[in-house]
Order: structure tokens, then C-alpha cells, then sequence
């Protein structure tokens, strides 16, 4: 099931979220975050744009979260948003980021967005199609823009226009 973000969902989605700042690139974040820095964070975003959880509901579990936020602080900038989409490790292949990403974008759309942006460490081919999939055209490409594990990493945008 798909519901909007409750507080009490913090720790949970932390977990999700600190699983891939320790194992894997796709964020440039290289330490833990605290729930402390978390819930500011989440808090912040939840307060202005769409922030939505998967639960299963069989096991009253957390499986993913999708979010939008302010791309640019600058006002020309407040049709576009930036969007993003968490799976927890262990379930990815059952479809539960396309359910986030489709409920997403519908509610940025209904806000009246004009442009929603994904930024992607590259490689990424799970994201690159999840994002295709939904009509997101790559705009950009930078080179070696971040440093994790050691490894220059490369990052690209792709944008959906409604």
C-alpha cells in the first residue's frame, strides 16, 4: 500500500537509507546518517513537496519511500523539482519503486510542477530504465563529479517535462 510519510516512519526509512550510504554509490553521502540529521531532513521536504512510503501491510513493513525536493533556491526555479525513490535492499524486482514513481509523479503533476529531474550516479541501469520507463529524457552528463569507495564517480540527469 501506498500512504503518505509519517513520522513514525523515520526510523525505518533511516534503515533503508543508511544501507545504501554504507554498500553502494547511488548516494554520495559516505558516512551513517543520524536519525537525528534524518528526521531534519525528511521533515523539511515533507513539509513542502509529496512524501510518500510503501508498506506492506501483511508485516506492517516499510519496503521503499519516494520524495520530491527543491532542485535550485532559486525562484525561476519553483516549477521544477527534483524526485527520488528508495527501495529497501532485498526486495528490489517487485515493482515497488515503478508503484512509488507512478503515485509520485502523479501528485507532482497535480501540483502543478512543469519539470521533475532524477540525478543518478552512473552506472545505474535499474534507475536509468525506471526513469525511461516513465518518459525522463537524459539531459546531462557529468564526469567524475563525486568521490566514494575510493572511485570517481560519474552523475547524470534526466528530466520529464509535463
Amino acid at each position: 500500500m501506498i500512504r503518505s510519510f509519517n513520522v513514525s516512519d523515520t526510523k525505518e526509512l533511516l534503515d533503508i537509507y543508511n544501507y545504501y550510504v554504507l554498500n553502494s554509490i547511488v548516494t554520495f553521502d559516505d558516512e551513517a546518517l543520524s536519525l537525528e540529521a534524518f528526521e531534519d531532513k525528511i521533515t523539511r521536504i515533507n513539509a513542502d513537496y509529496p512524501f510518500i512510503v510503501f508498506e506492506d501491510e501483511e508485516n506492517n513493513e516499510i519496503l521503499g519511500y519516494a520524495y520530491g525536493s527543491k532542485w535550485r533556491p532559486k525562484p525561476a526555479y519553483k516549477h521544477t523539482v527534483e524526485s527520488t525513490v528508495y527501495v529497501k535492499h532485498g526486495v528490489l524486482g517487485k515493482q515497488i519503486g515503478t508503484k512509488l514513481y507512478r503515485e509520485l509523479l502523479s501528485q507532482l503533476k497535480e501540483q502543478n510542477y512543469h519539470i521533475v529531474l532524477g540525478g543518478l550516479t552512473l552506472p545505474n541501469d535499474a534507475s536509468v530504465k525506471l526513469h525511461e520507463k516513465f518518459g525522463f529524457n537524459q539531459v546531462a552528463h557529468f564526469k567524475e563529479v563525486g568521490l566514494k569507495f575510493g572511485k570517481w564517480l560519474d552523475v547524470g540527469f534526466w528530466q520529464l517535462r509535463f
